[in-house]
């Protein structure tokens, strides 16, 4: 045996991400102008457009529903789809 111990590579670092905790009122201006036309709208994209955390990002969809800007489409467990609300499906209910 030549080397002695095996060394253990460090891995990947990921960069840690300084995401907003609270909304400033830029971001919550085109929370209401951009999120509402996007086709897909998960958390996760939510996060990743506006530089929200998580738990910021699902009670901005909870208000964005509650206002009728957009609709959901699928639940489950912790992941849940929304999209745009169209304007023919609001005359519908």
């Amino acid at each position: 045996m030549s080397g002695g111990k095996k060394k253990w590579s460090k891995g990947k670092v990921r960069e840690k991400t300084e995401f907003m905790v609270l909304f400033d009122q830029k971001t919550y201006d085109r929370l209401f102008s951009e999120i509402p036309k996007m086709k897909l709208i998960t958390p996760s994209t939510l996060t990743e457009r506006l530089k929200i955390n998580g738990t910021l990002a699902r009670r901005a969809i909870k208000e964005l529903v509650a206002k009728g800007l957009i609709r959901q489409v699928s639940h489950h467990n912790s992941q849940s789809i929304y999209t745009r609300a169209s304007a023919d499906e609001g005359a519908e209910e």
